[in-house]
């Protein structure tokens, strides 16, 4: 059975991306305002890119048995839960220190703010998730193997939905703040 998850499916307003137009992707680090705080910010997004991808792709080889349960699970165990944990403190640090922030140099933007943090929620829903099922194969894979192996099946759609939403929740996220950041010259 897959797994329907709560996502948003349309695009930040435009409305809350006219910033975007005066301050381009391809130019932000060029900008005198692009600091390292920003930078930092932007580099953890790239390792949860990173990290989801290797979830699913994992889960993917040992369902084709590319390669074996153990070192799945060992995998799942390390990866899995880096990204949840560390989602978990990331998001929750952008919810109650960098959205309010952001919303205090310039709150015209506070609607896609509100948005993003729908994501958060929607999100948190998706990482418990993935947190029950690959627990599951986890213990499963010492009790029996068949079993762990058929559980992860449910893991894949999990993975597929972190991955996926990452890729629409973190280009918003970015191209909504980094605007703001320059604009205002903010995190100096």
């Amino acid at each position: 059975m897959l797994d329907t998850y709560t996502m948003r499916q349309t695009d930040m307003p435009e409305e809350m991306r006219f910033l975007l137009d005066c301050y381009p992707r391809d130019d932000w680090e060029a900008h005198p305002g692009f600091k390292e705080k920003t930078r930092h910010w932007l580099g953890a997004h790239q390792m949860f890119r990173r990290v989801a991808e290797r979830v699913r792709l994992d889960t993917e080889a040992v369902l084709n048995k590319d390669i074996a349960l153990g070192d799945y699970v060992g995998r799942l165990s390390y990866f899995g839960g880096n990204l949840v944990s560390n989602l978990h403190g990331h998001h929750g640090w952008e919810d109650h220190s960098y959205f309010p922030e952001l919303s205090s140099a310039d709150p015209r933007f506070d609607a896609g703010l509100d948005l993003l943090e729908q994501d958060h929620a929607d999100l948190d829903v998706v990482l418990d998730d993935i947190t029950r099922k690959a627990n599951r194969v986890i213990k499963l894979a010492t009790l029996d193997e068949a079993q762990a192996m058929e559980e992860a099946n449910t893991v894949l759609p999990a993975a597929e939905a972190i991955e996926a939403f990452l890729k629409r929740h973190l280009s918003d996220e970015e191209d909504l703040a980094v605007p703001i950041i320059l604009h205002h010259r903010l995190r100096g």
